[in-house]
């Protein structure tokens, strides 16, 4: 029969392994499509705005998937530290990597989307709003890498146990 203390244990593994598939699952989501799926799609389709507005949906389902990762592995994170949870370099790093989700899903994928938009019916990147578009899509692609490399550092601060 287990000890009270190896019946406590129990739920303690299930909860950090779970959490340790939710990073698994954020990270390799993030470099799988960042830095293969989307890459091909550009290398493979001759038609450009069909492989971009494939990627953008892929983007956003990467995006839902870190918020819902990052919402299980800050309220994990908080349910076994308490409050000193919230100085722990991996509360830190996913909270860094929802804030860099977060701004690129809902400030600047609209703004993207709007001059998409207001360029149609031509491609944005064959409009007066080219520059714009481009200078976002810079900036969307610099949040996309650190999001990307900061899972390097929440996989490895990720310790079973």
């Amino acid at each position: 029969m287990p000890s009270d203390a190896q019946k406590g244990s129990v739920p303690k593994q299930w909860v950090h392994g779970l959490a340790l598939l939710v990073a698994t699952l954020w990270v390799g989501s993030l470099w799988g499509v960042g830095f293969l799926a989307v890459p091909v799609l550009f290398g493979s389709l001759s038609d450009k705005m069909l492989a971009g507005l494939l990627a953008g949906k892929m983007f956003t389902l990467v995006a839902y998937v870190g918020m819902g990762s990052a919402c299980y592995l800050l309220a994990s994170q908080l349910a076994a530290s308490g409050r000193q949870a919230l100085r722990q370099p991996f509360f830190l790093i996913v909270s860094f990597m929802l804030l860099l989700t977060l701004a690129g899903e809902f400030i600047l994928q609209p703004e993207m989307a709007a001059l998409k938009t207001l360029a149609q019916p031509a491609d944005v990147m064959h409009s007066p709003y080219s520059g714009q578009f481009d200078l976002l899509h810079r900036i969307a692609t610099g949040l996309y890498l650190a999001e990307s490399l900061s899972g390097i550092a929440l996989v490895l601060k990720a310790k079973p146990g």
